[in-house]
């Protein structure tokens, strides 16, 4: 029985790794400008991906990592693929982000629903281009609004089924530049 087991577990590894595999050859022969690895089981980035990727990574404009089992991302993520407009990180297990995606350029959209966050990602703030923020679903009770309202760019903020306290919660209720996707106390 424990033979049958770890040959399952194996197999279903090795599907996953060369699932992994097939998606990455596939954007660098492709000179596709996405990279698309959610579902693949990931409990972080793959550092051999960096490896495959390096001279196609100034083009990579769109990385879907949705629906792993990721409880961290690398920082390299964020120096490698410098181009980066749209990161989708929800459902995964992340609780926070490294402090380089402050540095991103170009980010317009980052969606990290459905983690474990229950502090907002303040580094986000730092963002001059980031238009949206999906935070559904974490575990978030305050909102750096003073920070948000500073952001130039910002356009939308998500933060629905989180528990927020009571002031960030009036907070929201007042008008702001951008649109606030909130779930008010009934």
């Amino acid at each position: 029985m424990a033979t049958f087991v770890w040959n399952n577990y194996s197999r279903e590894m090795a599907e996953a790794v060369a699932n992994v595999a097939r998606r990455v050859n596939a954007t660098v022969e492709d000179g596709k400008d996405s990279l698309d690895l959610s579902n693949c089981k990931l409990i972080s980035f793959p550092d051999g991906v960096f490896k495959v990727l390096r001279s196609v990574s100034d083009n990579i404009r769109v990385i879907t990592l949705a629906d792993n089992e990721m409880k961290t991302i690398s920082s390299k993520l964020f120096t490698t693929f410098t181009q980066l407009r749209e990161l989708d990180l929800r459902g995964n297990v992340l609780t926070k982000l490294p402090d380089t995606v402050g540095e991103m350029e170009h980010l317009i959209s980052i969606n990290l629903a459905n983690n474990s966050f229950s502090t907002f990602p303040d580094k986000l703030t730092e963002i001059a281009t980031l238009e949206r923020i999906d935070l559904e679903g974490n575990s978030i009770t305050e909102i750096p609004l003073e920070k948000l309202s500073a952001m130039p760019a910002l356009k939308w903020l998500n933060v629905k089924s989180n528990p927020l306290d009571s002031n960030t919660q009036s907070a929201l209720q007042s008008p702001h530049q951008f649109d606030v996707l909130s779930t008010a106390e009934s």
